[in-house]
């Protein structure tokens, strides 16, 4: 099927894309391409790590009387996250030839799972503020009972999942794995929806002179796309990497695929959502600012 359809094709369009996979393959199949891209990723996530860092020692400095903030928390766990990912890619030789092959998932997974977490952290905050503002006053520490139960079951389930990997090398249950992954995205990404949604449309019902009103929405908003989008593109490709070997994340040669990957559903939207709630909290507690008990 594949020839009579190239046969088709006017000469230009046929050399086109013979240059395209040819430079496609050719970078793949480069020891040389391969280092200097993953070197390029480790490099970028250790940036994000850094800024987070940095946001996070202002933070202390300026409100050390608070404990652990939920601001606070969201900053240390990007710092983290995007750690873990720049040393991850920094030992990308090592990484990805570790056997069994279940050390190289968990390496690539347990980093993605922790971004769950980190984000959704943001998706508790908001619903608390939601809650607690509208007219469905429902108690803080259920929607943090919520959110940590959550997270323990799905941890829960990965690790079994890896365990299983570990013990038996079954290609099943390393598709059931990367669906997995894909479900937790999913979710991730309604949470968003959901509650980032809720609490765009109640401070639009604000007045307009409302201080600060104009400033929120746009932050919420903002928030809410990226991390929405991002996501959802996570669970796209995971899925299709499940189904399509040639679209798979977890092997050394295809370091383009890498590249695009964590560039849009970690790099980039780290960056924003950094870069947006950049500011840094006020010096007394407002009614903004909840500590974590």
């Amino acid at each position: 099927m594949t020839r009579p359809l190239l046969l088709l094709l006017p000469l230009p369009a046929m050399q086109f894309v013979g240059l395209a996979g040819g430079w496609w393959n050719e970078i793949n199949e480069s020891t040389q391409w391969q280092d200097g891209i993953f070197y390029t990723l480790s490099g970028a996530f250790s940036l994000v790590s850094l800024i987070a860092l940095i946001q996070l020692i202002r933070i202390e400095l300026r409100v050390p009387e608070y404990g652990w903030t939920t601001q606070k928390v969201f900053h240390l766990m990007n710092f983290i996250v995007n750690g873990v990912r720049a040393l991850v890619f920094g030992f990308h030789m090592h990484v990805f030839g570790l056997h069994p092959k279940v050390l190289t998932l968990l390496s690539l997974d347990l980093p993605g799972l922790l971004f769950f977490s980190t984000y959704t952290l943001l998706v508790l905050f908001w619903a608390e503020i939601y809650h607690q503002v509208s007219a469905r006053s429902l108690p803080t520490d259920k929607l943090r009972v919520f959110y940590i139960s959550i997270n323990a079951i799905i941890y829960c389930i990965q690790a079994v999942i890896w365990v299983y990997l570990w013990v038996n090398d079954n290609s099943v249950v390393e598709l059931i794995g990367k669906i997995f992954i894909a479900v937790v995205s999913i979710i991730a990404a309604l949470g968003f929806l959901l509650y980032g949604g809720r609490l765009f449309f109640m401070l639009r019902r604000f007045p307009i002179e409302s201080k600060g009103r104009r400033k929120k929405l746009h932050e919420v908003g903002s928030v809410t796309a990226i991390c929405f989008t991002c996501f959802l593109i996570r669970c796209f490709v995971v899925l299709l990497s499940a189904f399509d070997a040639d679209a798979s994340l977890d092997v050394l040669d295809h370091p383009v695929l890498n590249l695009i990957y964590y560039t849009l559903v970690e790099i980039l939207p780290s960056a924003l959502v950094l870069y947006i709630l950049r500011k840094l909290p006020p010096k007394r507690v407002s009614a903004q600012y909840h500590p974590i008990r």
